[in-house]
C-alpha cells in the first residue's frame, strides 16, 4: 500500500439549483470568501491558479490546480493538481428535487516531504483533516448560496 496516495468522495445536498452551485464552484477565486481552509487563490492564468489551503492541522497545502474539464451542461469541473499534492479533483452536480447533490472526488500522492515522513501513523489524522475541511466546505457554500456571505466552522 502506499501511505501517501489519498482517495476521498464527499456528497453535500444543496438548497440551490444545479446552475447557481455550478456557478459559485465554477469561480474558485471566490473560495476563500465561503470556505474558511481555502485561505488564498492567486490566478496564474485563465487555467490555472495557486491554491493554499490549511484545515485544523498545523500545515499548508499549496499546489497549482489547473482546469482540465469545465462543462456546465454536464455539471463538472475538473482540476490537476501539481505540488505538495499531486493528482486531481472532480466535482459533478445533479439535481435533487429543488436542489443539488454535489459530489466530490480527488485522488492525490502527497508530496510534501513532513507529510510524507509521517504518512502512516498520521494517516487516520490527515483523513480526519480532511474531513472536517470538507464539512466547513459544504457549511461555508450553503450559507453562501443563502446569500448571508457568512464563513461557517
Amino acid at each position: 500500500m502506499d501511505w501517501t496516495h489519498y482517495r476521498f468522495r464527499s456528497l453535500w445536498s444543496l438548497a440551490a439549483p444545479p446552475d447557481v452551485v455550478y456557478g459559485a464552484l465554477a469561480d474558485a477565486e471566490s473560495y476563500p470568501r465561503w470556505w474558511p481552509q481555502v485561505r488564498e487563490v492567486t490566478p496564474v492564468d485563465d487555467l490555472s491558479g495557486v491554491i493554499r489551503i490549511r484545515s485544523v492541522l498545523p500545515y499548508d497545502l499549496v499546489f497549482i490546480a489547473r482546469e482540465v474539464r469545465r462543462d456546465r451542461a454536464a455539471g463538472i469541473l475538473e482540476i490537476a493538481m501539481t505540488g505538495d499534492v499531486d493528482g486531481w479533483a472532480r466535482w459533478t452536480l445533479v439535481a435533487e428535487g429543488s436542489g443539488t447533490r454535489a459530489r466530490y472526488d480527488q485522488e492525490v500522492h502527497v508530496t510534501k516531504p513532513l507529510l510524507r515522513r509521517l504518512a502512516v501513523p498520521g494517516r487516520p489524522v490527515f483523513r480526519a483533516n480532511h474531513a472536517l475541511m470538507m464539512r466547513a466546505g459544504r457549511r461555508g457554500l450553503a450559507a453562501h448560496l443563502r446569500g448571508t456571505g457568512k464563513r461557517q466552522p
